[in-house]
């Protein structure tokens, strides 16, 4: 009956033919059985990803044993919006009061806390942890220190927990580098990361991913190179981030070594990498090579189309920015629908081609057709659409209906629009709204004097730039990239720390002297 059952299961590859299976095992009065029931909802988790049915056939278990708690509760943690699933069926369980857990479902019903109550929903799964004795298994403490740093108020936790831990494997090590990541301390993440007594593959991915989210791309691509010269090979996630950090970088000869490394390990044939090389291409200013390699993409999701309108978008070239997304309605039928991501890209081209009726076209679009609820991206680009096109009156309508509240860059796009318009009564308003949103950004300070300055409000210029030296504020330095034979060099405003500096100096010196 075993085998029967099994070979029947490999074959089925939908919801009608595991209830057919299903109903077999019924009539043989076996549903019950422990092990049918479990091989049943690893199926629906695992194969067809139908957690509603999975669940309706836990629930009709008499007594589901810890292999089905864990089989439901690792299916719940496996996708974010069923983390609550997961914690609450846990909760079930430990009322319940059989079955008891076993270090196998903790790290599982940990990745869905924090979800749940932040800190203190880790903080509940730890107790119990403590009083059912597992907490000096390895895995599980590994799973504490997970869990408490994927919220800033539990890193601290988190490192205490590390500390402690009498046996540290490259796991643990790693879950604590990229909780540091997480949090945004890349600093404390890197330097544990030079303590790792040994590093995987997995491990390098950690710090290099995290790098690139937060922003240090120069420093990703570094320990993309030693990682290469300590005879790790990248794998997929590595290559991935490794792209978006040289298309933030535009460090395209870096991009196209690592596209021949794809090519050669032939790691580049699903949508992801695609993606990938396509958004690479784009920021690097290659968008023939972006466009070749999204014509020879043989699956093309609505990321590979988001990320090819972004490309022509960002470049200005709006009339093939609004052609591909054309294309990309018609494709509708293969499953790829157009989603915020796609909007915030045809708003971005609007603006760059002054196409003012189509921008708002397109945002209406979103809303009334594809029932996309406008985020702050959306408003933003509008914004900046309609202050480039001078009608100041229609963006302040936009922003008092706005659902949330305006942010720096809705405030940032109406104060450019007031640049090139001269509205310097507008502007004056829209500094002071970045201002209270962030205080300590000096720039903003210093915007406000040089426009009382042009309106000869010197009184209020004099008084701005003294609080500004009271409070000590600073003004975030301008920054850019240039790659020369495959390094990166990066300059910030008034920075003199490069080793070529006097030499940058004499040539700048000596082409202003050509004028």
């Amino acid at each position: 009956m075993n085998q029967h059952v099994l070979s029947i299961l490999e074959k089925c590859n939908h919801l009608n033919h595991l209830k057919q299976l299903q109903s077999l095992i019924i009539t043989q009065g076996q549903f019950q059985t422990q092990f049918y029931a479990f091989k049943l909802v690893r199926f629906c988790t695992l194969k067809i990803f139908d957690f509603c049915y999975a669940r309706l056939l836990f629930d009709h278990l008499h007594s589901p044993n810890i292999y089905l708690y864990t089989a439901m509760i690792t299916a719940y943690a496996s996708q974010p919006e069923y983390h609550t699933s997961a914690f609450a069926l846990y909760r079930h369980m430990v009322c319940k009061g059989n079955p008891t857990p076993n270090h196998f479902i903790y790290p599982h019903v940990l990745k869905a806390a924090p979800e749940i109550l932040e800190c203190n929903g880790t903080k509940l799964v730890h107790i119990q942890i403590f009083k059912s004795g597992f907490g000096r298994y390895p895995v599980v403490q590994t799973a504490l220190v997970d869990s408490y740093s994927r919220t800033s108020p539990g890193i601290g936790i988190a490192r205490d927990l590390f500390d402690e831990m009498a046996e540290r494997n490259v796991v643990s090590w790693t879950a604590m580098v990229f909780g540091y990541m997480r949090v945004g301390d890349v600093g404390k993440a890197i330097f544990l990361f030079e303590e790792m007594p040994n590093r995987d593959v997995p491990s390098w991915n950690a710090v290099i991913t995290g790098c690139t989210q937060n922003g240090f791309f120069s420093e990703a691509i570094s320990l993309l190179r030693k990682m290469v010269m300590g005879g790790n090979m990248p794998n997929q996630v590595t290559v991935v981030c490794s792209l978006s950090a040289c298309g933030h970088t535009g460090m395209l000869q870096l991009g196209k070594s690592i596209h021949g490394y794809i090519y050669k390990n032939g790691i580049g044939n699903d949508c992801l990498v695609a993606n990938a090389l396509i958004d690479m291409y784009g920021k690097c200013g290659s968008l023939e090579m972006a466009r070749r390699i999204f014509k020879m993409s043989s699956k093309k999701n609505t990321t590979s189309w988001n990320s090819i309108i972004n490309c022509f978008a960002l470049h200005g070239q709006s009339d093939k920015a609004i052609s591909l997304f054309e294309e990309m309605v018609n494709c509708e039928d293969e499953g790829v629908r157009s989603d915020a991501v796609t909007f915030i890209s045809l708003l971005n081209a609007c603006t760059h081609g002054g196409l003012v009726e189509k921008g708002r076209a397109y945002f209406e679009l979103m809303i009334n057709t594809y029932n996309i609820e406008p985020r702050i991206n959306h408003y933003g680009c509008l914004i900046d659409l309609l202050g480039r096109a001078g009608k100041f009156e229609e963006a302040l309508e936009v922003i008092n209906g706005m659902k949330m509240e305006p942010d720096e860059v809705v405030w940032g796009s109406l104060l450019n629009g007031c640049k090139i318009y001269g509205r310097t009564d507008l502007a004056e308003f829209a500094v002071k709204k970045l201002i209270e949103i962030d205080p300590n950004n000096g720039g903003y300070g210093v915007m406000l004097a040089n426009l009382y300055g042009a309106l000869g409000k010197w009184d209020e210029a004099r008084n701005v730039r003294k609080k500004l030296k009271e409070q000590n504020t600073y003004k975030i330095p301008g920054c850019s990239w240039i790659e020369v034979d495959s390094q990166v060099h990066q300059f910030s405003s008034v920075d003199k720390t490069h080793p070529r500096t006097n030499e940058i100096y004499d040539i700048l010196e000596s082409m202003v002297g050509l004028h």
